[in-house]
């Protein structure tokens, strides 16, 4: 990870195709495409990777989990949980459609613990989004039945873990919605973009309808189309969907790289007794995009963020002190702030964070630190990262 480490040859060469017949919407100019239809050419690949029989790609992981709620009918007022550990389009997507996001805790999987989802339900949830943080997934199977004795949707949120499975199923198609991205740091990219996938007919359709303005594609006249609801504009352009094309192919590549840089620095880091690993569920897989491990406090593992930092070891990242990634540096959710009212649902029910006890999320996201798996490092590049990486957590500890 990032796929963008390897664009070449096949990557130019779809782009050039969009760019030699001029259209670069995804939809309508049917006459000039020439044959080339990059989305639709994504979407049908990236089905059949997933085992889904549909998806949809939008123009950025945000906005597919925009479309994948709003599909299901998720809208104001209603309740979704999800993780303290996350990226903040997470909770974006669900501020967006005016419905209240309920953050619970993460355990030693760095993902949601399905003790805290069963105790934060109530007669407004209707989802659960659990977030497969850094390449690995949680405990699906109990949030599936937690999801299935509740009846609420269960939806993924896979941006970070494509091409990671569990019990023999990618990521993504677990759920009742799969969603991705890839943007430009993600395992694969498109420069901006992301997708949903699911097995279920009603949400395809209404994906692709939400996500167009509301048109239903029905035909071949793109001005005579119906709009059998309210819509928005979440479309990838043909020119991003194109470089997509190209990585969707080298998905097993990138991820078997991944893997084989990941093993290497795990294996120097395992013998130190002080070092423990976050717990990957029995029959999962991970996509090998991060290398996470657990040190004895949340003291000592700032001090070896830092040390790390100091030795020139990059894209080591501690969480528990990221703006983006953890409640507690999440200032404009837990204080409300935005460039107009919020609806007042969203204002009444939104809990009081700053009251919350997350302490548990605390135990696991401070002991962390999370180092980014590269696919450009050679075998002696990684070798001696691995070695700089150990001598310097020795040291801390």
């Amino acid at each position: 990870m990032p796929g963008f480490e390897y664009f070449g040859k096949a990557e130019k060469q779809q782009v050039q195709d969009v760019l030699e017949n001029g259209v670069l919407m995804r939809y309508g100019f049917d006459g000039r495409r020439q044959g080339h239809w990059k989305a639709k050419e994504l979407e049908q690949a990236l089905a059949a990777r997933m085992q889904t029989k549909y998806a949809h790609v939008v123009s950025s992981g945000t906005a597919a989990l925009t479309v994948a709620l709003a599909s299901a009918g998720i809208g104001a007022g209603d309740e979704v949980i999800l993780p303290t550990f996350t990226f903040v389009a997470s909770f974006e997507s669900i501020l967006a459609l005016g419905a209240v996001p309920v953050l619970v805790d993460v355990d030693d999987t760095l993902t949601l613990h399905p003790g805290s989802v069963e105790k934060a339900i109530t007669s407004k949830t209707k989802a659960v989004m659990v977030v497969h943080m850094c390449g690995s997934m949680a405990c699906l199977d109990a949030l599936a039945a937690i999801c299935s004795k509740n009846k609420l949707l269960l939806i993924e949120d896979a941006c970070q873990a494509i091409g990671g499975s569990y019990k023999g199923k990618p990521l993504g198609s677990v759920g009742d919605l799969g969603c991705f991205s890839f943007d430009y740091v993600k395992t694969i990219t498109c420069g901006e973009g992301g997708a949903l996938i699911t097995n279920t007919t009603t949400y395809y359709e209404n994906a692709h309808k939400y996500s167009d303005h509301g048109h239903d594609h029905v035909g071949h006249d793109r001005g005579a189309e119906a709009h059998p609801f309210l819509g928005y504009n979440f479309r990838i352009s043909e020119l991003n969907a194109a470089v997509g094309c190209a990585q969707i192919a080298r998905l097993d590549e990138f991820v078997g790289i991944q893997e084989k840089n990941y093993t290497i620095l795990r294996e120097h880091l395992n013998p130190i007794g002080e070092v423990t690993f976050r717990t990957v569920p029995e029959g999962g897989i991970e996509n090998y995009s991060f290398f996470n491990f657990f040190l004895p406090t949340a003291e000592l593992a700032g001090k070896a963020h830092k040390m790390l930092g100091k030795a020139g070891i990059d894209s080591c990242f501690y969480w528990y002190d990221n703006n983006w990634h953890y409640y507690r540096k999440w200032e404009h959710l837990l204080h409300k702030k935005s460039l107009g009212r919020l609806p007042q649902e969203v204002v009444d029910r939104l809990p009081d964070y700053h009251a919350a006890d997350f302490s548990f999320s605390d135990h696991w996201v401070g002991r962390n630190i999370s180092c980014l798996i590269k696919l450009g490092w050679t075998e002696g590049e990684v070798k001696e990262r691995a070695t700089k990486m150990a001598s310097v957590i020795k040291a801390c500890i």
